[in-house]
């Protein structure tokens, strides 16, 4: 923790503290980059034998389970060099850090999948228009095996996906590969035992597109709240700001913003007004609201101001009391 003070005698003038923090615990840096290669390394053997399966049988949802698999290499080598870039330490140009360069693979990554599944409907259309021939016992084969791949897959990359949304978004590249392999599958036997049945081939492609879609949207409207400096969900400014205004000493808690810097560092600055006293003697206080929103809260960097006397009316208060 570092706390900051000026020369000042009173509190007239702007009294500075903040701390550092981490309200998570988190497994070694390396273990999510080592998973993030391993299950990259099965992604092209997977799709390699996608591709081949996906031409022979003349499956769209084969070959549609291979393009998006090919999504899912890019997708986790994107989220390997975000991890890389996320542990660069700051630099006068770049003050947090890369911090965020995990969001905007998640960005990037969930909006390559909604790409793709719109494409993926395009071609179940055209399909519905125009039926091809297709080889089931292949179409079924191909797809146990990229099954059994991606389950190995989401299990290496589910743990990581709890605390980082990154992690989270290359985690949803192999679970939807995963169902899509067993929607593969399903369509595969039904074409096995009613011949005619080809039509399930696109429709089983236009579920999985609109699945797909629908829960890379989540991702991409988190990331992107996150990106434009909204608070979170949960603490509120308003929770904080009335934790902050119980404390003795505290008249009233104006300018507050919370926001995060990604999943695992949330930020917190405001204006705090005490009655008029020595700025040295507001320390003890520092200490309490670090302390408070740290252990409470989960707020990983706090930046106070102690002012007295400065509040107008139009100094977006938070909390009000009489001061003592």
């Amino acid at each position: 923790m570092h706390t900051h003070s000026h020369d000042h005698s009173h509190a007239h003038g702007h009294g500075h503290g903040h701390s550092h923090g981490h309200g998570h615990s988190h497994a070694p840096a390396g273990v999510p980059r080592k998973r993030l290669l391993q299950a990259l390394l099965i992604s092209l053997i997977i799709m390699s034998a996608q591709i081949t399966g996906g031409i022979i049988s003349g499956s769209l949802a084969l070959l549609s389970d291979a393009l998006h698999t090919a999504t899912d290499a890019v997708a986790l080598l994107i989220s390997y060099f975000a991890l890389r870039l996320g542990d660069s330490k700051s630099t006068t140009s770049f003050t947090f850090g890369l911090k965020r360069a995990e969001i905007m693979a998640a960005v990037l990554n969930s909006g390559v999948l909604i790409g793709l599944s719109l494409w993926l409907m395009y071609e179940a259309v055209m399909r519905f228009i125009h039926p091809e021939p297709i080889e089931p016992g292949i179409m079924a084969g191909v797809a146990l095996i990229g099954l059994i791949a991606n389950i190995f897959m989401a299990m290496l990359l589910q743990k990581g996906s709890k605390d980082s949304l990154n992690m989270r978004s290359a985690y949803l590249h192999v679970l939807s590969d995963a169902v899509v392999s067993i929607c593969v599958i399903g369509g595969g036997i039904v074409i096995m035992v009613w011949k005619s049945a080809t039509w399930v081939d696109p429709l089983l492609t236009m579920l999985i597109s609109v699945w797909l879609i629908r829960a890379s949207w989540g991702i991409v409207w988190h990331a992107s709240k996150i990106l434009m400096m909204a608070a979170p969900e949960s603490p509120t400014v308003e929770e904080i700001g009335a934790a902050i205004g119980d404390m003795d000493g505290v008249c009233n808690v104006h300018h507050a913003h919370l926001w995060a810097l990604n999943e695992q560092n949330v930020h917190f600055e405001a204006h705090v007004e005490v009655r008029d006293c020595r700025l040295s003697e507001t320390t003890p206080l520092l200490n309490r609201i670090e302390s408070t929103l740290h252990e409470h809260f989960g707020i990983s960097h706090v930046t106070i101001q102690f002012e007295s006397g400065r509040c107008s009316e139009d100094c977006g208060l938070i909390v009000e009391r009489d001061a003592e």
